[in-house]
């Protein structure tokens, strides 16, 4: 079985396998796949680089232990690179030299699943790490993996078992302490649940205390006993998803916080639940909040990962927003703005006719750059109004694996068709993973459960969804962007100042969202009109400057003003989010504002209000719907006012959310030791 695992080619020995943990990752990665254990590097690649999005897989000690669950793992295996020089995994203590690249089939074998613990849970052992820093070969590293995944029995005479066996259990001495109880959970339940477990073990011997740990992970755990719960002064929840049977503890003090910190200070863990165990004042496990059956407890997991459901479907999304974004407004550049107007009665926008019945060997008029501006533009549309669909999609197969995925694409198209926009694809996307799951689990006889991922999942679940999004999500939705519409165009002429402050505040109340489209279709309907004139043009710019604040903002603050008051997943969006800012890609602020909603959005929406109301004031003018600093060709000579208007509300967006999290004591320290709702492991 061990062979399977690891094997001399998986192993490279102080190599230099790249500048950073993608390129680490990539190298391991190809190894794996060249070694037949995965059909696809990139497929491995993406799958690992997902879960070190939701939090760093740097540890203590100089180890990094990237892992994943990937459709393109054929078997279990584990990557190992004992690297020279050291590379930056986002441990606390610097750069790691051991690295192994976990990887696991999505359907993950309950015996693989052991294994592959087994070995987290030999990263916590001082020991094993020095071995592994002094193997010389890669022979030897196997061996020293294969020891801890399957430990060969000690040698004992015949009567030896026996003895053993009929031996009593030394007696503990009373430590005058009381008993703990703790659950370690993580999302792909590989490394850290098991990790976790050993570490807060250790802690508690050392400090003379007698824990009990349940394990929530991908290769199964024996449940606490009633008994043991009963006995127990306090129970330490170090957890990244919701608590399976968390009623179990009603009552009980607790001590909560992400299962990174398990790892990284269990003695500060295990002291504070000593603590909390002799405070009648302690916070204590609600049991109101708490499911009362295993069913219902599995509804509690879903609501636990919400999140993380969340957050994959917006990391999906990204690409189509950046590259759709991008392609319109490259065809703005080269066809001019008049690219995106209707053509005709043909219901086609200009650019998708001339995609569609010109080609390079009949070019329109405007010669062969209006032809590549169309079919950029037209092809840029297309990507963009897939995105509703691909954020439900994958909220749903978060939620549900891949039956998730087809009644959550057909959910995200229903929220467009009924003008449901953002927030009807989140909660298409939500509602179909859920009614997926659902159905999963009913019991059905066994010729019938073959067809269940590919046929009665898919049906049933999309019909339910499509029902629901028809019959309670349209007429709603609707009747709301209506009323802000109509709201805003009685804003118009004299109050032009107070209308861009509303717009502003419009656009970053929901990034992306009901709201904030509803905003947006105000800007591009008066631009599109057949007498469009200033009036028009200045809305236009004030809903696209405002709605480049919040991503320009968050950027400024993550990336230069205060780094360490973000997280390492929210330093690295910060990059991304100055490209995605200077583009009109609001949505490059939704991983910041999903992580610290109560300070993110405010300080946004007052960023956008100032931006939105010195536009208007300013009199800057676009007459490009989309495209960010790639139209200013497009802005009648107002550019400059453009970007006035659009630096100084940046600035304030920025210097107030850096305010709100240094007032609220928010480090990237606390966040990982204190909010496990902000940190996924």
């Amino acid at each position: 079985m061990t062979a399977s695992i690891i094997a001399t080619d998986l192993v490279a020995l102080d190599v230099s396998a790249g500048a950073d943990k993608t390129e680490v990752i990539g190298y391991l990665a190809g190894r794996i796949t060249d070694a037949g254990r995965s059909t696809s590097v990139d497929g491995l690649v993406e799958a690992a680089l997902a879960r070190e999005a939701q939090s760093a897989t740097g540890l203590p000690g100089g180890i990094a232990i990237p892992h994943c669950r990937s459709a393109a793992v054929t078997a279990a295996s584990l990557g190992f690179a004992r690297l020279d020089p050291k590379v930056d995994f986002g441990a606390p203590d610097g750069p790691a030299d051991l690295v192994f690249l976990i990887a696991a089939p999505e359907s993950g074998g309950s015996q693989h699943m052991k294994l592959l613990s087994a070995l987290a849970r030999a990263l916590v052992r001082p020991e094993f790490t020095a071995s592994l820093r002094a193997a010389a070969t890669p022979d030897e590293v196997v061996a020293l993996v294969e020891e801890v995944i399957a430990p060969k029995p000690a040698a004992a005479t015949p009567a030896a078992p026996a003895a053993a066996a009929a031996a009593p259990e030394p007696a503990k001495a009373p430590s005058g302490k009381p008993d703990l109880v703790a659950i370690t959970a993580c999302p792909t339940g590989i490394a850290h649940t098991y990790m976790a477990a050993d570490a807060l073990k250790l802690a508690a011997e050392r400090a003379g205390v007698e824990l009990t740990v349940e394990t929530q992970g991908s290769s199964g755990s024996t449940p606490l006993s009633a008994e043991t719960i009963a006995n127990a002064g306090a129970v330490i929840f170090a957890t990244d998803v919701g608590v399976k049977g968390r009623d179990r503890f009603a009552g009980k003090p607790v001590v909560a916080s992400g299962v990174k910190r398990g790892i990284n200070e269990p003695d500060a863990m295990i002291a504070e639940a000593l603590t909390a165990a002799a405070d009648p004042n302690a916070a204590r496990v609600d049991g109101a909040a708490a499911a009362s059956t295993e069913s219902a407890s599995s509804q509690v997991g879903i609501g636990g990962r919400l999140k993380q459901a969340l957050l994959t479907g917006v990391s999906y999304m990204i690409p189509f927003v950046a590259a759709g974004g991008l392609l319109i407004a490259l065809g703005f550049l080269l066809a001019g703005y008049e690219i995106g107007s209707d053509h005709g009665d043909s219901g086609m926008s200009n650019a998708q006719y001339i995609a569609l019945h010109n080609s390079l060997w009949n070019l329109p008029d405007g010669g062969l750059l209006t032809y590549i501006g169309a079919v950029s533009n037209a092809t840029g549309g297309a990507a963009m109004n897939l995105m509703v669909a691909v954020l439900a999609g994958y909220i749903a197969y978060a939620i549900a694996d891949r039956p998730g995925l087809a009644p959550g694409f057909v959910a995200g198209v229903l929220a467009v068709t009924v003008n449901a926009g953002f927030i009807g694809g989140v909660v298409g996307g939500l509602l179909a993973g859920v009614v997926a799951l659902w159905i999963g689990k009913l019991r059905l006889p066994q010729w019938a459960r073959g067809l269940m991922p590919v046929v009665i999942i898919p049906l049933f679940a999309t019909l339910i969804t499509g029902g629901l999004m028809y019959m309670i999500l349209a007429g709603p939705l609707r009747w709301v962007n209506e009323e802000m519409t109509s709201a805003l165009n009685g804003m118009s002429g004299s109050s032009k100042i107070a209308l861009g402050v509303v717009l502003g505040l419009m656009m970053c109340f929901d990034l992306g969202g009901p709201v904030n489209k509803a905003a947006y279709a105000f800007g591009v309907a008066g631009i599109g009109l057949a007498d469009a004139g200033p009036a028009q043009w200045e809305m236009m710019a004030a809903v696209m400057a405002a709605g480049m604040v919040p991503p320009l903002a968050l950027a400024l603050a993550s990336t230069v003003l205060r780094p360490k008051l973000f997280t390492e997943p929210e330093r690295e969006n910060g990059k991304a989010a100055w490209f995605l800012g200077a583009s009109f890609i609001s949505e490059g602020a939704i991983p910041f504002a999903a992580a610290d909603p109560l300070r993110v959005i405010p300080s946004m929406m007052l960023g956008g209000a100032v931006t939105g109301g010195l536009s208007m004031a300013l009199g800057a003018q676009l007459r490009a719907p989309h495209g960010g600093v790639f139209v200013l060709f497009a802005m009648n000579g107002t550019w400059w006012k453009f970007l006035i208007a659009l630096a100084v509300g940046v600035v304030v967006s920025a210097v107030t959310v850096v305010a709100a999290k240094s007032l609220a004591g928010r480090g990237a320290a606390a966040v990982e030791s204190a909010e496990p709702a902000a940190v996924a492991a």
